[in-house]
């Protein structure tokens, strides 16, 4: 096939947004995506796409192909020399209206610079309100299978990393059930470049089925108050993961990107509550119970 060129990865990310979003109307059944095209000033632009539904609370599908100078703050934070730079992905976020569908993340990202370098990175990853053991096992098996189009010790290097990232330090847990997360994935990785880029299509192309999933098994379940006011607990936790760590954000701020768009991921209705400590004996306790690294969902034996 060739290794992929930069025209073909900005198209091909464009065409995976079209389709997502496609597929995401088709789910909710209410509404459709409102489309906001932009331009950065120092080079490039993308859409900005939006859905607020009945089923679908607040999602966003988001593409873009931006390039021009590299900032010094970014050159230093990679450890690369400044110089010209095209970075294009696709970036999405979900928030349902139900408590028991979770929350799903995925981004896909190419970037290369004037002097050669080039990289891809991304992951999805799933934060449940409430954790159901069997569907987290088959989420990771669906990641694992992306993975294994890499090389057969993908996933077991990923997998740990998502852990490690989607992680809020300062209140020891993970966001969510973790899935992959990588970066800067390029020829030292011992892959050609098309065989990388075959891996990050296969991430891409995954999402939609593994959301499908996720919300078929859970959209019909029944929920009151309390429910909601808990969904609403852990998407403040969400909030403070996306303020305070998320490369993602922190790059677009630092490249001049555009507001509504980076924010984007904040869920429509939050809560902080103060020292809130569920019924040891609750679905939210056992929630909070799996949120740590390491778990092996694969061959998860728990209750």
């Amino acid at each position: 096939m060739g290794d992929p060129t930069l025209t073909e990865i900005v198209d091909w990310f464009r065409g995976l947004q079209d389709k997502i979003c496609s597929g995401l109307e088709d789910l909710d059944g209410t509404a459709s995506f409102s489309e906001d095209r932009w331009q950065r000033p120092e080079g490039g632009g993308g859409r900005s796409r939006v859905i607020q539904g009945k089923h679908i609370e607040k999602g966003g599908v988001m593409f873009s192909a931006i390039d021009g100078e590299m900032p010094e703050v970014i050159a230093n934070g990679l450890g690369i020399e400044a110089t010209h730079f095209h970075a294009t992905g696709v970036s999405i976020v979900l928030h349902p209206h139900n408590p028991w569908v979770p929350i799903i993340h995925m981004n896909v990202r190419y970037f290369e610079t004037a002097s050669g370098l080039w990289w891809f990175g991304g992951g999805i990853d799933v934060t449940p309100h409430y954790i159901d053991t069997n569907q987290a096992s088959r989420f990771h098996q669906r990641m694992k299978k992306a993975c294994d189009i890499l090389s057969a010790k993908a996933y077991a290097e990923y997998k740990p990393w998502a852990d490690k990232y989607f992680f809020n330090v300062h209140r020891d847990e993970t966001r969510g059930i973790g899935g992959i997360f990588f970066d800067r994935l390029n020829q030292s990785s011992g892959a050609s470049k098309d065989t990388c880029w075959a891996f990050v299509q296969a991430v891409g192309e995954s999402f939609l089925s593994c959301y499908t999933e996720l919300y078929e098994d859970n959209n019909d379940k029944i929920f009151d108050e309390s429910h909601q006011r808990w969904q609403q607990i852990r998407r403040g936790r969400y909030v403070e993961f996306n303020l305070v760590y998320d490369r993602g954000t922190k790059f677009g701020l630092q490249t001049n990107g555009r507001i509504e768009s980076i924010l984007m991921s904040m869920p429509p209705q939050t809560q902080w509550v103060y020292n809130h400590q569920p019924d040891p004996q609750s679905e939210e306790a056992k929630t909070l119970s799996l949120l740590r690294k390491d778990i092996d969902w694969l061959n998860y034996k728990g209750v």
